[in-house]
């Protein structure tokens, strides 16, 4: 519909009613016509002066009547624009979640429904315009790492993790032991007199660890000479003593094989002074099968593995070559045949011309880029299935497991589980509290920090966070040291006998999206995780 000049919007009347206004100001016209002698013209605000104008309430100049039949003359009202008038056919318009534009009346019907029906709905309408609310993230991705130290921080106070009564740390034992877990509420208002969070905190703490001595740090193992240093090693010279303390650790090893394969453990680490194993239970990380990781390794160590028949792969490694990136190293398999490299030249029947290296020079080759993965991240091998059992007998008559000299001579690698074995001795590790100062802009903000150290296990790392989410009402943050040779990459089985929380196993289930990285922060903010790696 054409706008005719000086007509509002505001205004809009039904045809009939138009007609019959035109009709009223011609006759009307013509009664004055006698009397009126002057122009149709007069002030905006005087009516009588001018009978033929149909709006004298409106604002604004009039207008005039050139080109319209029976003279009528009509005032523009200068308020009446497009965004305060309505009309009913103007809709505003919404797109859905499906790319649809739909009126925002029927989308605004649709949201009141789906309100009604469920009230987790994350949707609001607010003035015509559709939000939605970030989305929570309730978990971290599984870090298969072994820690050193974590430092949490939060503006809540965290001294409720110190100094436990006896009967707490007691009873927090106890339901380690036991595999029992508390159901604690969604956000506690007290923590300091919540005897349930205290204890769980004292359970989530406890490790097993073989040999124990207690003059000894035992982890880490690798570039420890110096915590070694100036100690008694009594068994350094001893051949006896060296022999005794391998035949406790080989059942201390077999022990935790026949757990794992049972699926009464989940995982474990062996801790030697060159490398760090992590046998994992099937299961765990999307393996329907028993996997052994060892980080880092040499080429002498994997041309060992070879000779003992076991079969092994390199995840890092072909992972880089499923991404197109030339990755060279690994073992003479991945390097294929000498003669591949020249197939080309035979196609174009040139071989003959061109000097092809000798077999020495291609041995030496292959050496140099297996011997470049020595000791890096990308040397890490994964063994699967049965091969894993092969591995622990490897390692138990391996003489390189254990130093020949230096400080650790003689000294069997470390155990580590999360659950008791046959020869563990429990340990806790180690928490303290401390209320510091932290300058936020031109101000200073009260901040509390935990500090916990000692070999910190995935299980205990995911079981202390879990616990921190009510006490600290859902917001903190935490940086976390990450012992660096054990930064591994990592079919749904059973695993409710394995002795930890329930929503530790399900998150150690899944596939680790880290690679060949390690979580070094992790922050809870309104119970959403964010973290860095």
């Amino acid at each position: 519909m054409s706008q005719q000049s000086g007509y509002s919007p505001s205004f809009k009347r039904p045809s009939e009613i138009m007609r019959m206004r035109r009709k009223r100001a011609r006759s009307e016209a013509g009664v004055f016509s006698s009397t009126s002698g002057q122009a149709s013209t007069g002030s905006p605000g005087q009516s009588g002066s001018s009978p033929a104008c149909v709006r004298p309430f409106s604002p604004g100049p009039l207008f005039n009547s050139q080109g319209r039949s029976g003279g009528g003359i009509k005032r523009r009202n200068p308020f009446a624009n497009i965004e305060n008038t309505y009309s009913p056919k103007k809709k505003l318009l919404i797109y859905n979640e499906e790319g649809n534009a739909e009126a925002a009346d029927s989308y605004k019907n649709k949201s009141t429904e789906k309100e009604g029906e469920d009230d987790k709905s994350t949707k609001t309408e607010c003035h015509g315009v559709l939000s939605f609310t970030p989305p929570v993230c309730t978990e971290y991705p599984a870090d298969w790492s072994l820690k050193t130290r974590l430092l949490f921080t939060s503006p809540l106070s965290l001294s409720w993790a110190e100094q436990p009564k006896a009967q707490e740390e007691a009873l927090g034992l106890s339901q380690h032991c036991r595999a029992q877990f508390s159901t604690l509420p969604h956000s506690l208002q007290d923590p300091r007199s919540c005897s349930e969070l205290r204890c769980a905190f004292q359970q989530s703490l406890v490790y097993w660890q073989h040999p124990s001595l207690p003059w000894l740090s035992l982890f880490p193992r690798i570039n420890a000479e110096r915590s070694f240093t100036g100690k008694s090693t009594p068994w350094a010279q001893d051949t006896s003593l060296q022999q005794s303390l391998m035949s406790e650790w080989s059942v201390s090893l077999s022990s935790l094989y026949s757990l794992l394969k049972a699926r009464l453990c989940p995982y474990f680490y062996l801790c030697s002074y060159q490398f760090t194993v992590l046998f994992k239970a099937a299961g765990l990380s999307g393996s329907s099968t028993i996997t052994a990781l060892i980080s880092p390794t040499t080429r002498g160590l994997r041309e060992a593995m070879k000779a003992e028949g076991i079969e092994f792969s390199l995840p890092l490694v072909e992972e880089r070559k499923k991404k197109g990136v030339d990755c060279r190293g690994g073992d003479e398999e991945e390097n294929g045949d000498e003669d591949s490299d020249f197939s080309w030249l035979k196609e174009m029947g040139i071989q003959d011309k061109i000097k092809k290296p000798d077999s020495i020079t291609i041995q030496l080759r292959k050496e140099g880029h297996t011997v470049s993965l020595d000791h890096k991240p990308e040397s890490v091998v994964c063994v699967e299935g049965s091969h894993t059992f092969t591995l622990i007998n490897f390692l138990i008559n391996c003489k390189s497991l254990v130093a020949a000299a230096g400080s650790q001579a003689g000294l069997p690698p470390t155990l580590l589980a999360p659950i008791a074995f046959r020869g563990a001795t429990m340990h806790t590790l180690k928490a303290r509290s401390v209320n510091v100062k932290s300058q936020v802009g031109s101000t200073y903000q009260n901040i509390s920090s935990l500090e916990i150290t000692g070999p910190i296990l995935p299980s205990s790392l995911h079981a202390i966070t879990t616990l921190l989410r009510p006490s600290q009402k859902g917001n903190f943050s935490a940086t976390l040291y990450t012992h660096a040779p054990t930064a591994c990459p990592g079919s749904s089985v059973d695993l409710s006998g394995c002795g930890l929380h329930p929503a530790s196993i399900q998150q150690l289930q899944q596939s680790s999206s880290l690679g060949k990285t390690a979580l070094t922060h992790i922050n809870m903010k309104n119970y959403s995780y964010t973290w860095r790696n």
